[in-house]
């Protein structure tokens, strides 16, 4: 017996209205139900498709999230300055003051913390490709940790928007990124 026809948009309206209501209310406010009504849909369309907050979460910011581009201006320190600048427009969007309660919910949900972990390092693909090139120009030798390179380059971001509640101004993203390349190319170089 044939059930009603499946909406082919309906993941779409579900996706947009959970996006909305994460940049407008943050992610410990988010109810699954108000994504549901805003969408036209039901719960239990909701619910199909996500079985928990974190998980519809983890997949509308991998739809969503403003990209990482993958520049090859010539220089490690062009590259780094245009990767750290994407970075840093995830990190100053307003949803970002929810992160932590995302965080700590993914600890329970081990499917959403996979996805959130391997969406995770696809943003970072641009900065392993920069260091790539750079090591092939000769610019830096091989760094023994690339995740290590990770954690320079987005930490001191992360850090100085969740925790010093400060703004990610373009004289702090340009002193990062002349931080970063001093340290990986053994020179330190005002910003």
């Amino acid at each position: 017996m044939p059930g009603r026809p499946r909406d082919p948009d309906l993941e779409k309206r579900l996706s947009a209205a959970a996006w909305s209501l994460l940049q407008s209310r943050g992610y410990d406010a988010l109810k699954l139900t108000e994504v549901a009504a805003q969408a036209q849909a039901h719960r239990t369309d909701v619910y199909r498709r996500w079985s928990s907050k974190a998980q519809l979460v983890v997949d509308v910011l991998a739809e969503h999230l403003p990209p990482v581009s993958d520049p090859d201006t010539g220089t490690l320190r062009s590259d780094l300055r245009a990767i750290v600048g994407d970075f840093a427009a995830s990190w100053s969007s307003s949803w970002i003051d929810g992160l932590m309660g995302l965080v700590a919910d993914l600890h329970h949900e081990p499917d959403a913390e996979l996805a959130f972990r391997k969406m995770a390092e696809g943003r970072g693909a641009p900065l392993r490709n920069a260091i790539t090139r750079a090591v092939r120009r000769g610019e830096i030798g091989e760094p023994p940790d690339l995740s290590l390179v990770g954690d320079l380059v987005e930490g001191p971001l992360m850090h100085r928007r969740m925790l010093a509640r400060r703004p990610l101004t373009p004289d702090y993203l340009d002193a990062l990124a002349a931080l970063a390349h001093g340290v990986l190319t053994g020179t330190t170089v005002a910003p």
